[in-house]
């Protein structure tokens, strides 16, 4: 049996440590691209960039390999970029701030990137190694994952000459996965018309939660700040009138909501009543979601006697309808493969406009037609409310 030779630790995490100090969002991945070209350039590797910033590298098989089938290694350059909202930090200027706490590194604030900033880092830290064996290797860097695989999608398959790839995007060392679930974006329109109005401002913010991915999190019980808004305002028309001015809830479509904010208009002599749902709400929600997330918080802020643009009574029941409707969290578990989640939905990003409320709904599942059922009931909730929706 040969000996196994295997990739220097150290290599890696000095390549993760560059890339975190290069800012990666989807969609504005030009300075993580000049960083992959510039180490291309001067590591004297083969390269390719096509037109949406795809980038490949290659690199020849290690003497007494070179019989043996090229592999493509795969990982996605951008990164889902989340901060708390009290840290200042402008992703598409900013490297991350990164923090070691004993065998554990995390970013101060925000994300850290390692989904797929590891990935990238492995890619690099193979190409740079010296005493490696391997055959020949082609390193495939895409943009714009975490937003739709686009960058895999116009990706020009017929440039790679080999016919093996390991795609490196896992959260699980050690285990080599062989198939994943489908996902796709489904955004609601749902037009909506307003009136002038007059009264006590009052600003609503659910927020305290834990958040987290909507692949790898969504069985695990935690709340959606969009949801629990959604049940807030419903009960909120049992107590006392009130019109509704602005929503605003979630960042990405694929990160469960951790914050969602409205505005309303209340009578002066309403404003006790609706701090009293608040904190007996905010007591309910913590009980409903007790060891995942405990700090669930509703605060009321005062903002004075103003007039504002609201929502048409018409138009505020058909948004509480659709916020007390839309579909959230595990909705099927296979029933061949133990605790794998096979359906899901995540709607991510809430946010009412001047005429419509916008709605981006993250849908996954690992059988077709279950994806496909889903996104249609979603349809159907919009469409029905007169809204339009694409996916």
């Amino acid at each position: 049996m040969s000996e196994i030779t295997s990739l220097e630790p150290r290599l890696v995490w000095e390549q993760f440590d560059a890339i975190t100090r290069v800012p990666r969002p989807s969609k504005k991945e030009g300075k993580i691209i000049d960083f992959l070209v510039d180490f291309a350039k001067n590591h004297h590797i083969e390269y390719k960039k096509d037109a949406i910033g795809n980038v490949v590298m290659r690199k020849p098989a290690t003497p007494g390999m070179e019989e043996r089938a090229a592999v493509i290694l795969q990982s996605h350059m951008d990164m889902v970029c989340e901060k708390r909202p009290e840290v200042e930090h402008d992703f598409t200027k900013d490297g991350l701030k990164l923090r070691a706490d004993g065998d554990f590194l995390s970013a101060e604030g925000t994300t850290l990137g390692g989904d797929d900033g590891i990935a990238v880092a492995y890619g690099l830290a193979i190409l740079d190694s010296t005493d490696l064996p391997h055959p020949a290797l082609e390193v495939l860097f895409t943009v714009d994952e975490e937003i739709g695989l686009l960058g895999a999608d116009g990706f020009d398959c017929s440039v790679l000459k080999g016919r093996r790839m390991i795609n490196l995007d896992s959260e699980n060392e050690g285990s080599l996965w062989v198939s994943c679930a489908g996902g796709v974006s489904g955004n609601s329109y749902l037009p909506v018309q307003r009136v002038d109005a007059s009264g006590e401002k009052l600003s609503v913010k659910i927020c305290g939660l834990t958040g987290g991915h909507s692949g790898a999190e969504i069985d695990k019980n935690r709340a959606s700040a969009n949801i629990l808004m959604g049940q807030f305002l419903y009960e909120l028309g049992a107590v006392c009138g009130y019109a509704l001015a602005e929503l605003e809830g979630g960042q990405k479509d694929n990160a469960i909501p951790r914050e969602c904010q409205a505005s309303i208009l209340v009578l002066p002599e309403e404003v006790s009543a609706v701090t009293s749902l608040a904190e007996k709400m905010q007591k309910d929600f913590r009980a409903e979601y007790t060891g995942t997330d405990d700090t669930i918080t509703i605060q009321i802020t005062e903002e004075g006697d103003m007039d504002a643009q609201v929502l048409h009574p018409t138009s505020q029941e058909k948004v509480l309808f659709y916020l007390m409707n839309m579909p959230f969290g595990v909705k099927k578990m296979s029933g061949t493969i133990e605790n794998l989640v096979e359906t899901s939905c995540n709607p991510g990003i809430l946010k009412l406009y001047g005429d419509e409320l916008f709605v981006q709904t993250s849908i996954r599942s690992s059988v077709g037609t279950a994806k496909e059922a889903l996104s249609h009931k979603i349809q159907y909730l919009t469409e029905f409310l007169g809204g339009e929706y694409e996916t």
